[in-house]
């Protein structure tokens, strides 16, 4: 499991040294090229690997003018990847690259990058991304659309939600939030997201809708650690709610992320009615983490030194790790860690 340890040890490093945002791309592009690899490259690694697997081998021999079935992104990736004989670890590359790229660039516009980057590894880099890949492309879009919707802008957080339906269809369900970006404009916002939402929804979810709230909910699928992942949101927009009259006169675009940890204490309440949908669509709540606790060594300076609360998050986040790797129950298809360039 020592690689795991690795991926997480050196951002942490980064940023028990660093106080703020590093706007430098080496070090960035290095952190990307590895981490993509890993992802990318890793052999018989993930809960679901073996499900993976007839995706591209239902692919090969397709053509691009084909009927799809399923999620049309992750399909027609299968698809090229077919025709370019790359198996399954070109599909893998692919969906890692999209996914760490949009967790780069979603970490840069971070109070501390590093220390948000490093937050990432445990659940979303080690867990989500290597084992589910659909939902871990749709959270790298899901991300580079917040990077966007931060700095104001609308129409491109819009298109990188629609871009991950088509990869997720779960990931329709964070077009709403693009409604709570400022005050001026609301009518044409919700216009829009109730557009594209329906749209989405028409499109991809509505054939479906019966058949996954039958799985999901009527026949409780149960996901474990889904109250502890639920947790960790519901823990970090405590701290945003314990520090909104500054956060909010701080950052810009507070609204949005207000919303985002309402929806983090509404999971608390739904968890236990659908443990496993709930679990699934708390995932893309999980940015909330990213961006609370690399703020909160700013946010909680009267009470603690900033290198000391950095230290502290970075412990409990590491303890997150090693639970994860020591003590899950699905954790044995995540060990040893493989990569095929070393088979």
């Amino acid at each position: 499991m020592w690689p795991y340890w690795l991926m997480y040890a050196f951002p942490a490093v980064v940023a028990l040294s660093s106080n703020s945002r590093e706007r430098s791309w080496p070090p960035w592009i290095l952190l990307g090229v590895v981490f993509t690899i890993c992802i990318g490259f890793r052999y018989q690694v993930g809960g679901d690997w073996g499900n993976y697997l007839p995706h591209y081998d239902k692919e090969i021999g397709r053509s691009f003018s084909d009927p799809i079935t399923g999620d049309p992104g992750y399909v027609l990736l299968n698809r090229l990847m077919a025709q370019l004989d790359w198996k399954i670890y070109g599909v893998n590359l692919a969906c890692g690259l999209i996914f760490t790229i949009g967790l780069i660039v979603f970490c840069r516009g971070l109070y501390r990058s590093w220390l948000g980057f490093a937050l990432a590894v445990p659940y979303l880099v080690v867990v989500v991304a290597m084992g589910y890949t659909r939902q871990g492309v749709a959270l790298g879009l899901i991300f580079l659309g917040l990077a966007y919707l931060e700095k104001g802008r609308f129409i491109p957080y819009m298109l990188f939600i629609a871009v991950a339906a088509l990869f997720h269809k779960t990931a329709v369900i964070m077009a709403p939030l693009g409604i709570f970006l400022y005050r001026h404009g609301w009518l044409y916002r919700i216009i829009a997201v109730t557009l594209v939402a329906a749209g989405l929804w028409n499109a991809l979810v509505a054939k479906e809708a019966d058949h996954l709230w039958t799985t999901y909910v009527e026949q409780q699928m149960y996901s474990q650690g889904a109250v502890i992942r639920v947790a960790m949101n519901a823990t970090a927009a405590f701290f945003l709610l314990k520090y909104w009259k500054l956060w909010r006169r701080v950052y810009p675009n507070a609204l949005l992320w207000l919303w985002m940890a309402y929806g983090a204490i509404a999971c608390v309440f739904m968890v236990g009615f659908a443990t496993t949908a709930v679990d699934r669509l708390a995932l893309y709540l999980t940015p909330l983490q990213l961006v609370v606790f690399s703020r909160l060594p700013f946010l909680a300076q009267k009470e603690y030194a900033p290198e000391t609360m950095t230290t502290w998050i970075l412990f409990g986040y590491g303890a997150v790790l090693f639970v994860w790797l020591n003590f899950a129950t699905h954790a044995v298809y995540w060990l040893p860690y493989r990569n095929i360039l070393f088979e």
